[in-house]
């Protein structure tokens, strides 16, 4: 039996074949994404506890150690999780776009959940630290580093 797809009649196991290594490519690109997300933000999160347990307000601790989080991150996202060839330049202007999202989005987080709505800091940050992955995964995968067809 065989299946037509446009213009070109293939056979069925071909187009399963497609979809298999689509979804492989996209697990291992997930597992990629998260082992470099992981070691970033657990070494983040640490210092972020420490400082706000010692002097400083929620806010002020992502507001500084955002951009550098991000930054350290780009490379291993860029090379790494998402195997990116495109233009430098292209890449870390959306790059920096994605991340102001995700920063805003961040913020936001604090301030409703812990500001507004009277939640520990501590918990909210680590919830935070989930969404915004998700949000920044998506953004990295279809706009920061596209795939060239």
């Amino acid at each position: 039996m065989g299946k037509l797809t446009g213009s070109i009649y293939t056979p069925c196991w071909i187009a399963e074949m497609r979809i298999n290594i689509t979804f492989t490519n996209t697990f291992g690109q997930i597992v990629r994404y998260g082992v470099v997300g992981v070691l970033n933000n657990l070494l983040g999160y640490l210092i972020y506890l420490l400082v706000t347990w010692l002097w400083l307000d929620p806010k002020t601790v992502v507001a500084l150690m955002y951009p550098i989080g991000a930054t350290t991150a780009y490379f291993g996202h860029a090379r790494y999780s998402f195997s990116y060839s495109g233009r430098a330049s292209q890449g870390i202007v959306r790059y920096i776009v994605a991340h102001l999202i995700g920063y805003v989005s961040s913020i936001g987080m604090l301030f409703v959940f812990s500001d507004c709505l009277g939640f520990p800091h501590q918990l909210v940050q680590a919830v935070s630290i989930f969404v915004v992955a998700g949000i920044l995964y998506i953004l990295f995968r279809y706009y920061v580093f596209p795939q060239r067809r």
